[in-house]
């Protein structure tokens, strides 16, 4: 009996942790998660700041790197993916970003139903306790606290009231009507530490006598009879297990790792299963197609020195941070990644905002060892994200060896309306830039640079330096087409007892960050399940 269970959640990430803690609220259900990663038990998980420590981690980041990209001159893309309980809610920025209503209604018009806007609102406010707003389109009491920053710095302030001036409304918040404009993000912080799935959805609950969590142990692969998953293939420490599901077997590993999961349990392009020998239990060859990301054209700027954070977080002024944070959960070192953010369009005939404009009040560098230096000049910086990119890329499992990464093929900027629209956007950004009153705080532009103004200029710019957001998602499509992966309950397409529920579900990436819209997909993954056995 300690090798069987009604349910098995691979991966303790976002999803996996609210799906684990929202099935074993039945007493008789029992549950096994199993995440690959270590315990998380490390002082810079908990910092909100110490999301800097934790980009190039070995221990809680599984620091994945892309293919060659072409779009990009051959560059070799980093992404840190979070390997712990909590997976990458453990390591990301805390934005608490839903999305606007338009994605999800796409969603539904794809042929998901269930997935519309007024369908998905109950499962975000069910796990939302808002520290400041409660509303029809925000409530309080939920497992996760959501949080305003706990500084707004001078330069951030200045930013909105340049976008008011530049013609972008300055709007009371990001997630509620109009859903574009500019203004202060929310964050997953409590009490001035980070709020994971973790720590938010499982920690309280992780004594339960019907629920097992195990850490660092590996899935191998799912393991399948007459068409229906009957349970895992694991190891951990030399040691091969076989771990049985009565009732499902849920993948929550992300848009990385559910895709390759399937694809060595015999589910994917049955070709390609087949070069590499790999038994085929269902041909489905949209197993990870349709991968999407952010992409994004960075800024940075000089400023006057009141206008950037740089010199309260280096040298001897640092140490007073920490101990300010140390002491009182607040100070530099509890704020999240970028405070503010506008939603726009990149041209007026855009159904919905297609691009981001974020800044932060200072400037930094990861080190080739993976240690985070504040630069010493004043600085801000800043990004264009592109949030509805048309490009698509793949996650391609290129060895039958379960311990072997496949490859990530993202295609970045492979459909030139990318480009043309990071271009707009890098222009939007200098007229914000350039109107008062944060162009009296700024010096000098040092990314892209002064010295770029055409389109050619540009293009080459966000080619050869932009950067990924870290969104990957869409490798296990819902939907009933030939490229489907689940259907709009999440079950694998001719594997029954078998569905997927993360990230990599979404038929369209959403227009912000995705650790939010996750939550809410395991949400509504955990009442689909229960309804089918009656126990909703």
């Amino acid at each position: 009996m300690d090798d069987e269970f009604d349910y098995i959640v691979v991966g303790a990430g976002s999803a996996g942790c609210v799906l684990a803690a929202r099935l074993s609220e039945d007493p008789a259900a029992r549950v096994l998660l199993v995440e690959a990663g270590p315990e998380p038990r490390d002082f810079w998980l908990r910092a909100p700041a110490g999301m800097g420590m934790m980009f190039m981690n070995a221990r809680y980041n599984w620091r994945f790197e892309t293919e060659p990209v072409p779009g990009l001159g051959g560059r070799r893309v980093y992404w840190p993916r979070g390997k712990t309980l909590g997976g990458s809610s453990a390591i990301n920025g805390m934005v608490y970003m839903r999305g606007h209503p338009m994605d999800y209604d796409h969603w539904a018009g794809l042929g998901n139903e269930g997935w519309g806007w007024d369908d998905v609102l109950p499962y975000f406010l069910k796990s939302e306790d808002n520290a400041r707003i409660e509303s029809g389109l925000h409530a309080k009491g939920g497992a996760m606290r959501v949080s305003d920053p706990v500084l707004r710095h001078p330069a951030t302030e200045a930013f909105v009231a340049a976008a008011e001036t530049a013609g972008i409304p300055r709007i009371a918040e990001l997630n509620a009507p109009p859903f574009e404009g500019v203004s202060y993000q929310q964050f997953t912080i409590r009490g001035g530490r980070r709020e994971s799935s973790y720590t938010a959805f499982l920690k309280p609950v992780r004594n339960r006598a019907n629920l097992a969590v195990e850490t660092g142990t590996r899935v191998l692969r799912v393991l399948t009879a007459r068409g229906r998953a009957t349970g895992i293939e694991t190891a951990k420490g030399g040691r091969i297990r076989t771990r049985r599901a009565r009732r499902e077997v849920i993948l929550c590993g992300g848009a990385l790792a559910s895709p390759h999961l399937l694809a060595l349990s015999g589910i994917g392009d049955g070709a390609e299963l087949q070069r590499l020998g790999i038994p085929v239990a269902a041909h489905l060859p949209g197993v990870g197609r349709n991968l999407q990301d952010h992409w994004n054209a960075p800024f940075a700027l000089r400023v006057t020195p009141d206008s950037s954070l740089n010199h309260r977080l280096r040298g001897w002024r640092k140490y007073l941070e920490g101990a300010r944070y140390l002491a009182t959960r607040s100070g530099f070192l509890a704020m999240g990644s970028s405070a503010v953010s506008a939603y726009v369009r990149s041209t007026p005939d855009r159904p919905q905002p297609d691009l981001q404009l974020a800044i932060r009040p200072m400037t930094s560098q990861f080190l080739p060892g993976g240690k985070v230096e504040i630069d010493p000049l004043p600085g801000i910086s800043g990004a264009c994200v592109l949030v509805h990119p048309e490009s698509r890329g793949e996650v391609r499992t290129a060895s039958p060896d379960p311990m072997a990464d496949p490859e990530f093929h993202p295609n970045y900027l492979d459909d030139p309306g990318d480009i043309r629209r990071l271009i707009a956007g890098i222009r939007l950004m200098r007229r914000v830039l350039g109107a008062a009153p944060i162009a009296g705080r700024i010096e000098a532009e040092l990314a892209p640079g002064a010295g770029l103004e055409t389109d050619e200029a540009l293009e080459g710019y966000i080619r050869s330096s932009g950067g990924t957001s870290w969104h990957p998602v869409g490798t296990c499509k819902m939907g009933r087409d030939p490229m489907a992966v689940v259907d709009p309950k999440l079950r694998v397409h001719g594997i029954a007892g078998l569905r997927v529920a993360d990230a990599s579900v979404m038929p369209r990436i959403i227009g912000g960050n995705t650790h939010a819209p996750t939550v809410m997909i395991a949400e509504k993954a955990a009442d689909l399940v229960r309804r089918e056995t009656g126990r909703a």
